[in-house]
């Protein structure tokens, strides 16, 4: 780790505890009420930013499921997969290292090394790399999921949906949590979030979080110095802090800084006997982690976003500016993931360990003009621009037993970690987009939307690998600083129309078009492909697009209490990735499905049915079929890393039982159904099969419990309570990477 880094390191902390121990000040300071366009709750009405405006949830014409500060507290949401496991038809692939993680919405999946599934936006503010949206999520006010192509919208990425994040903003009056808790690890979390107005018109909040866990996946390596009783033990330290300033009545800055650094480990892989009869079967769960380097997975994230908002009688101007930077490290055994054994006999005759470094930087600016709402006829215009600065290497190095060292821009040079393969390249990208939302109200209860966005995206390969280890045959394609562009755009419109023939039913209908861009393989790729068979697989992988139909209603019952909402659409897509590794340079490539048809439907249900006792259900279903592909073995088969179906089931019961004391008691119940992780292929290779095996239905139960008042809580919490055995993905080359098992803890939460 750099000086740099420690340095910043050092400078998050003092932050963190300088936010922390400001209290004090709140009591001399008074302010006025906190403003910017934060989603919240009205009365017993969702108020959600979905379309970019403030409106109850029942009124947008698409499926979105919210969870309000309330929801995300009684839930014990504290990462991405805590909530996305209560969305129907969206799944959630957590694999390799904290960085790769898959989303998956209405099937439109995503790959290693790929754009998102979904925009994701926290505050406004486009998080542009996959790598940094598996981190924690600490003083969270909403979480808004919109599910179809939001492409319009949201612009690039927004192929499956979207994603909208919105932390508490500071106010005007002071308040602060404190949690601490205990995990079966054995581990402890430490959490706190303060708001302090500083002054009549300038308010402050902050955010910290520390997680320290041992982790719960064994490893029963117990012969080398360097294996690790366990193999995914977490430290994990995450903070925030925001400052709001409105002079006047119609303009306020909002900047928000950020960080997450994150130690733990990665590539802890499960690959069966190739003649074993579970090789290329994803519910085998009986072979155990056994890894003699077990390496290490460090990732830093560092954000910016400054938000400013000037308000007109005409309408308000925006201006948000963001700035992302994610180094990550990782280091590991190699294929086939053996013990090391007499060098350099194994399975297939040889041992090495592995190495990945990423460090990427990406600053957004997006100005944009939203006419008022109360307006007959609605319109929004702006405009957006990307630079991304991204560099990669990816290698292997020979097990000679004395470990696995990190490598991040030059191969290793030492004899006792030789190096056997070695890959870098750096990219350049400037993106930009221009968009026009329009909603006109032809009748007081029929509304029209016409949205169109055009997106640009040029990107700017250089292939950094030395000379000695290119994979290629030295040429104009092939070569240490060899250049290769390429340029990406599209049009993303969408028509939605909206009918509401009374206040308690809403009926939409829409067309909605995604995009997401291309990218590079790592140089030389492409003819390792070729010669092993695969098809689509070049040293460039294409955009994908996809055109969405929709129609659905959304209804209440019982004043309001009882909320009835669902929706069937079909989607054709074109240039869906799938994913390949090639064991000859142990390279992740990505290629695409020239086009497959996704068709489902989505229920959910939300229920207040007394005052004590909530109740939801959620069921989504999705069938996927590729039509168009070279490889004949593949048309009528499954889109990769789909879930034919998810079931949410969740019961939530609250009821004083002394004092203003009140015992809390919820259940959630996960079911995913069968899921196809790879595409059926002819190659000869092992990892390939022409009738890919489906992962059985998993059921997850988690259980929170506890007592609670508006000053504190105690809450017992279980995440996986029956235990259940799977794997949370399985990928071409036999590789299997095992979920967590059951795991408990407690956390008392202080609140002033």
């Amino acid at each position: 780790m750099g000086i740099a880094s420690k340095h910043a390191r050092a400078l998050l902390c003092a932050t963190a505890l300088a936010t922390l121990c400001t209290p004090a000040l709140a009591f001399a300071q008074t302010g006025t009420e906190g403003g910017g366009d934060r989603a919240a709750s009205s009365g017993d009405q969702i108020v959600v930013t979905a379309r970019r405006r403030d409106e109850s949830i029942q009124d947008v014409p698409a499926q979105v499921t919210v969870l309000n500060s309330t929801a995300i507290q009684n839930r014990g949401i504290e990462r991405p997969a805590d909530f996305i496991e209560q969305v129907p038809n969206v799944t959630f692939v957590e694999t390799q290292n904290a960085g790769t993680s898959f989303l998956v919405i209405r099937g439109i999946s995503q790959a290693r090394n790929s754009e998102p599934s979904a925009a994701i936006v926290v505050d406004g503010v486009p998080m542009t790399q996959p790598a940094q949206f598996n981190q924690a999520l600490i003083d969270i006010e909403q979480i808004e999921v919109l599910k179809g192509p939001q492409g319009a919208l949201y612009g690039r990425n927004a192929i499956g949906g979207a994603i909208v994040i919105t932390t508490k903003k500071p106010s005007d009056e002071f308040e602060a949590k404190f949690t601490a808790g205990y995990e079966s690890g054995p581990g402890y979390k430490l959490q706190g979030a303060v708001n302090v107005p500083l002054a009549d018109n300038f308010y402050m909040r902050g955010a910290v979080s520390w997680r320290d866990t041992e982790g719960f996946l064994n490893n029963v390596n117990t012969t080398d110095a360097s294996a690790e009783e366990n193999v995914d033990p977490v430290e994990d330290l995450n903070a925030r802090v925001s400052f709001l300033y409105e002079p006047t009545d119609n303009f306020s800055a909002d900047l928000r800084l950020s960080a997450d650094l994150l130690d733990t480990r990665a590539l802890y892989y499960v690959i069966p006997d190739f003649s074993d009869p579970n090789f290329n079967n994803p519910n085998f769960t009986d072979r155990p982690i056994n890894l003699n380097n077990s390496g290490v997975n460090e990732r830093d994230i560092y954000d910016a976003a400054l938000k400013l908002s000037y308000e007109t009688s005409y309408g308000a101007f925006t201006s948000i500016t963001g700035f992302n930077s994610v180094e990550e490290l990782l280091t590991g055994d190699g294929y086939p993931f053996d013990p090391f054994g007499p060098f350099p006999i194994n399975r297939v005759g040889f041992n090495f360990s592995q190495t990945q470094f990423l460090d990427v930087e990406t600053f957004t600016q997006e100005l944009r003009f939203t006419s008022p709402s109360d307006n007959r006829f609605r319109w929004m215009a702006g405009g957006q621009i990307y630079v991304t600065d991204r560099y990669i290497s990816t290698g292997n190095q020979i097990d000679t037993g004395a470990g696995v060292i990190p490598v991040y821009r030059t191969p290793s040079t030492d004899p006792a970690h030789p190096q056997l393969t070695f890959l870098a390249d750096s990219q350049d990208q400037f993106a930009w987009a221009v968009y026009l939302n329009t909603s006109f109200d032809i009748l007081d209860n029929l509304e029209l939307s016409l949205n169109l966005r055009y997106d640009h995206d040029k990107r700017e390969n250089t292939t950094l690998t030395p000379a000695a280890f290119l994979p290629c045959a030295p040429g104009p394609d092939c070569g240490t600083g060899v250049v290769r562009e390429n340029t990406w755009d599209d049009w993303q419109p969408q028509a939605v129309l909206r009918y509401t023939p009374t206040d308690d039913l809403t009926l939409f209908a829409s067309y909605s078009r995604g995009f997401r861009s291309g990218g590079f393989n790592q140089t030389g790729v492409g003819g390792l492909a070729d010669a092993s068979g695969f098809f689509n697989v070049g040293d460039l992988f294409d955009q994908e697009t996809a055109n969405t139909y929709e129609a659905g209603f959304k209804s209440s019952f019982m004043d309001g209490r009882v909320n009835l909402n669902a929706s069937g659409y079909f989607t054709k897509a074109e240039g869906t990735y799938f994913f390949v590794f090639i064991a000859a340079n142990s390279t992740q490539n990505l290629g695409n499905i020239d086009e497959v048809e996704y068709k489902g439907f989505d229920v959910e249900l939300n229920a207040n049915l007394t005052d004590n006792l909530s109740f939801n259900a959620g069921f989504g279903y999705t069938d996927s079929e590729i039509t168009e592909f070279p490889d004949p073995v593949a048309i009528g088969g499954a889109a990769p890393l789909v879930s034919k179906y998810t079931v949410n089931v969740g019961a939530e019961y609250r009821a004083p039982i002394w004092g203003d004391v009140d015992a809390l008691v919820r259940v959630d119940y996960n079911r995913l159904g069968d899921t196809t992780f790879t595409i059926p292929f002819s190659a000869p290779e092992l990892a390939l099969d022409a009738f890919p095996v489906e992962r059985d239905p998993v059921d997850l139960v988690n259980l929170r419990a506890g007592i609670t008042n508006d000053q504190w809580s105690l809450m017992f919490w279980s995440r996986n309570l029956f235990d259940e055995e799977y794997n949370t993905e399985y990928s071409p080359g036999g590789f299997l990477f095992k979920a967590q098992p059951m795991r408990w803890g407690v956390d008392l939460t202080v609140r002033f």
